[in-house]
């Protein structure tokens, strides 16, 4: 992975941030994108790092300048990792309709943008990448979690789609599909939980970037469970 340039949106997040810190410690050159305007402490940094921040992905004229800035900037895209999204419990009878729309919107619109952006330049890499993050639970949709499955879903369909469109370019296109992910707000949110058996952030990271490297040459519309123990 050493000198792969790398691009990953929602790099500010907990998630992104352990990608960006993985990748980092491979060697790799990173871009990290992001809809909020002031990175976080503990992100990588310096000469072989691009921080872009207060991108609006839903935005396709803002997603294409972010993408061209990174290939300006490094020479090349090697893989996009798109974990920028949202998420949103509600049932459908007592939520507000316009979650729909705005999870699709920070689920599939944002890896959408981000993948076209991306695309042009991964054709030019001896091995582009695109790696989407999906969800166990748009497998099998529980109490609540209507609107988010119904965009993660979405996003399957986008990885899958797009593996077709680019397998002749010497692009893949794969998606993980955690179940819980251990974070600070699902804690709080899910106090009692055995959190043990969710997904470290770590342990997600791991099989992205692994999905990323030329081990993975082989492997093109993949939809790969990364559940722990849930």
């Amino acid at each position: 992975m050493a000198g792969r340039v790398i691009a990953i949106t929602g790099a500010f997040g907990v998630l992104g941030a352990a990608v960006a810190r993985a990748a980092a410690a491979q060697g790799c050159w990173l871009a990290l994108i992001d809809y909020a305007q002031d990175a976080p402490a503990g992100l990588p940094s310096g000469p072989d790092v691009l921080v872009l921040g207060g991108v609006d992905l839903t935005d396709a004229n803002q997603a294409g300048a972010a993408l061209d800035s990174v290939a300006d900037r490094f020479g090349r895209i090697d893989a996009l990792l798109n974990i920028a999204g949202g998420f949103t419990w509600q049932t459908l009878q007592d939520g507000s309709i316009d979650q729909w729309p705005a999870m699709y919107r920070l689920n599939v619109l944002t890896a959408a943008n981000a993948s076209r952006a991306a695309v042009p330049h991964l054709k030019r890499s001896a091995a582009g990448r695109i790696i989407n993050v999906g969800s166990a639970a748009a497998l099998k949709a529980s109490l609540g979690m209507g609107a988010y499955a119904a965009a993660k879903a979405g996003v399957h369909s986008l990885t899958q789609a797009l593996a077709e469109e680019l397998k002749a370019d010497d692009v893949t296109v794969n998606a993980v599909l955690p179940s819980i992910i251990d974070t600070p707000a699902n804690r709080a949110d899910m106090p009692d939980a055995d959190f043990a058996a969710w997904v470290a952030p770590d342990d997600l990271a791991a099989v992205i970037l692994f999905l990323a490297s030329e081990a993975a040459t082989a492997v093109t519309g993949a939809l790969v469970p990364v559940t722990g123990r849930v």
